[in-house]
């Protein structure tokens, strides 16, 4: 796990405190595309299952993911693709 997927990892456990979460770099597979660098982490898929979700629904659960992964967004971190989960769903 490279830098900015260990400080996605960092800020996802402390903010939401998961059940699950799952953190997959998929930069190799946009190799070409708008966005890609050498190296990855770039692109991202997320899964992440926790109880701040509950009662919320997917664009707010999207909006409490972005705003704590904003300084990733704002610099390495092109596309983030989010399965966003309360427990039991």
């Amino acid at each position: 796990m490279g830098p900015v997927a260990s400080n996605i990892k960092l800020k996802l456990n402390d903010q939401f405190l998961p059940e699950q979460l799952e953190i997959e770099d998929q930069s190799e597979s946009h190799r070409g595309h708008i966005g890609h660098r050498e190296g990855g982490e770039t692109h991202f898929y997320v899964r992440l299952i926790s109880s701040k979700f509950d009662g919320l629904n997917r664009v707010q659960r999207q909006r409490l993911v972005y705003a704590a992964l904003a300084d990733e967004l704002a610099g390495p971190v092109h596309a983030l693709s989010l399965e966003l989960k309360a427990p039991g769903e």
